[in-house]
C-alpha cells in the first residue's frame, strides 16, 4: 500500500520531484542518441543541438538541487523520505556530468564531420555503445524510480559488457595509430568517444548503485558485481 503523508502537499512536492528527475533523464537519454547519430551521420547540426540541449541540463539540475534543499528545510524528511531526496541531490550530478560528456562527444563529431576520417571503421562499435549506454541510464533512472533493485543490478552487470567494447575499442584505436601517424587526430577523437561513452556507463552504474541504496539501505559502492 503506498504510503501517505498527513501533509498532503508533501506528496505532491515528492512527486514533482520524481517528475522532475525524469525529465532530465529523458533529456539526457535524448542527448547520448542524438551526440552519437551526429557523428554516425556526419550531422553537425545534430551536434549543435546536443551541445545546446546541454545548457538547459545545466539549468534543470540547478533547479532540482533547489527543490531538494527547500524540502530538507521546510519538511524535514525522515527515513526513505530523506533518503530519496539525499540520492536525487546525487544523481543530478551524474547526469549533469552524462550531459557534459555527450556535449562532448558531440563537438568530436563536429570536428570529424568536417575532415577525412576513419570513422567508417568504427560504425558499427561506437552505435553499439551508444545505445548500451543509453539503455543503462534510461533503467538506471527507472530503478530508482520504481524501487526495482533487480533492474538495478542488470545495469551494474551490463558495465563489464561497456568494459569489454571500450577495450575492444583501445586496441583497434591504438592499431591504427602505429600504422600510420597520419591517422592521429582522427583517432585521438574516436578514442574520446569511445572513452566518454565508457564513462557515461560509469554514472549510469553509480545511479543504479543508488537505486539499491534506495530499496535496500545498503550501499554496495565499491563491491564487485
Amino acid at each position: 500500500m503506498e504510503h501517505k503523508h498527513i501533509v498532503a502537499a508533501f506528496d505532491v512536492e515528492l512527486d514533482g520531484l520524481r517528475q522532475s528527475l525524469q525529465e532530465m533523464g529523458g533529456k539526457v537519454v535524448k542527448m547520448i542518441s542524438d551526440s552519437v547519430t551526429s557523428l554516425v551521420n556526419k550531422d553537425t547540426p545534430l551536434a549543435e543541438k546536443t551541445i545546446a540541449l546541454d545548457r538547459e541540463v545545466n539549468a534543470t539540475e540547478m533547479s532540482i538541487d533547489n527543490r531538494c534543499l527547500e524540502l530538507l528545510a521546510l519538511r524535514q524528511p525522515e527515513a526513505k523520505d530523506l533518503r530519496f531526496i539525499a540520492l536525487t541531490l546525487k544523481i543530478v550530478t551524474d547526469l549533469e556530468r552524462i550531459g557534459d560528456k555527450c556535449s562532448n562527444i558531440a563537438k568530436r563529431a563536429r570536428a570529424l564531420n568536417g575532415e577525412p576520417s576513419l570513422f567508417e571503421q568504427f560504425s558499427v562499435d561506437i552505435p553499439h555503445m551508444g545505445h548500451l549506454a543509453e539503455v543503462m541510464v534510461k533503467e538506471a533512472l527507472d530503478a530508482f524510480v520504481n524501487e526495482d533493485s533487480d533492474l538495478a543490478e542488470k545495469v551494474r552487470k551490463d558495465r563489464s559488457r561497456m568494459d569489454g567494447l571500450n577495450d575492444s575499442m583501445q586496441r583497434i584505436l591504438l592499431t591504427y595509430a602505429m600504422e600510420s601517424s597520419e591517422t592521429c587526430p582522427s583517432v585521438m577523437k574516436i578514442n574520446y568517444v569511445s572513452k566518454a561513452l565508457d564513462r557515461i556507463s560509469d554514472h549510469a552504474t553509480n545511479i543504479a548503485e543508488m537505486a539499491i541504496y534506495m530499496v535496500k539501505g545498503k550501499d554496495i559502492r565499491y563491491t564487485k558485481t
